[in-house]
């Protein structure tokens, strides 16, 4: 067991890339009831499948795992009777197969059905979490650079908002978070896709924004909050996670300003990078139900950044089998459910 000291978790901080690995990320899990696991810098979790002694285990935006981590996480995941442990490294692909080439090789040593007991025995995931993709805007540049770059329509919509006096600021009070959780009610209705609890944003923000990680901001026009998002601050960072809008007054055109004020903040406090967390890719298909979202976040002109995907580390290869059985049977109802409803499930 880690005894939470400040220099434990300073020190813990200061080794890890991705606000997700943070200590602060770990005691949110925690406190939503979720088996934390601390090892050697890297933090995943535990997650219990309903009405069965096993759990699956995630292990998100960690480092590339050499094949000594591989080992201990199969350690590990034995010992807390998981299936599989999902991997997403927060690996960005290169112009060389340097660091994505040690998955790709054992994928293409181990056809299916075998299962080499020295093998990684890892696979690509058969539901990723987090998109292989996202957008990244350089904040390095010169925010008249920013704005040449940017879409002619986005430039044109944050006009737009200034015009109708749209006022961006941080904003941390309880009001505002109240606020915040009504939009996001609001905006996963509207759109049409599952979200997060309202006790996870609770939770999530209390812990983090203890911590410094978390701000809110907001876009109000006279007195109304038109848009509020929460942001994460990490290193040299500022990441783009959650995010809600109101139904009225979306002709202002609140979170294309919202993005830019965050922008161009960020900047002043010295981040080099403005992470919008997930993307659709270069393949776009006008009928995704993310489409729009990923056309807001493109019209800032970022750069399309690809990580090596998500990976799948199996521990019980039988009952793997078994539950991407049942996983495709759930997501299959699920789907069916949302053509009856019209509605549409998110993909990350």
């Amino acid at each position: 067991m880690i005894k939470p000291t400040r220099t434990i978790q300073k020190d813990w901080d200061t080794h890890v890339e991705h606000p997700l690995q943070s200590w602060a990320w770990g005691e949110f899990r925690k406190a939503m009831g979720i088996d934390v696991v601390r090892m050697n810098g890297c933090l995943l979790t535990f997650h219990n499948i309903p009405f069965t002694p096993w759990t699956i285990g995630y292990f998100p935006k960690g480092p590339m795992p050499t094949q000594k981590m591989i080992e201990e996480l199969k350690r590990i995941g034995k010992e807390k009777h998981a299936i599989f442990i999902q991997l997403e490294p927060n690996v960005i692909v290169s112009g060389t197969p340097s660091r994505s080439q040690s998955f790709e090789k054992t994928q293409d040593e181990s056809p299916p059905g075998r299962w080499p007991q020295d093998s990684f025995q890892v696979r690509g995931s058969h539901h990723p979490l987090f998109t292989k993709f996202t957008f990244v805007l350089d904040l390095t540049k010169s925010e008249d650079e920013l704005l040449k770059a940017m879409h002619p329509k986005t430039r044109y919509n944050i006009r737009v908002a200034q015009k109708h006096n749209v006022i961006v600021k941080e904003d941390n009070s309880k009001e505002a978070f109240d606020v915040y959780l009504l939009l996001t009610q609001q905006t996963t209705q509207r759109q049409g896709f599952y979200a997060h609890t309202r006790n996870y944003h609770k939770k999530m923000w209390e812990t983090l924004h203890k911590a410094g990680i978390a701000h809110l901001w907001t876009a109000t026009q006279e007195n109304e909050i038109l848009a509020a998002w929460i942001i994460f601050i990490w290193k040299d960072t500022v990441y783009y996670p959650y995010g809600a809008s109101s139904r009225s007054h979306r002709e202002v055109m609140a979170p294309n300003l919202l993005l830019w004020e965050i922008a161009r903040w960020a900047k002043k406090q010295g981040l080099k990078k403005f992470d919008l967390w997930g993307a659709l890719g270069p393949n776009l298909n006008s009928n995704d139900p993310w489409y729009g979202f990923h056309r807001f976040k493109e019209g800032y002109n970022p750069n399309l950044v690809e990580f090596i995907g998500s990976y799948d580390l199996i521990i019980n290869p039988i009952l793997y089998e078994l539950y991407k059985l049942a996983d495709s049977v759930r997501w299959t109802v699920l789907k069916l459910t949302k053509r009856l409803l019209q509605v549409s499930v998110s993909p990350w």
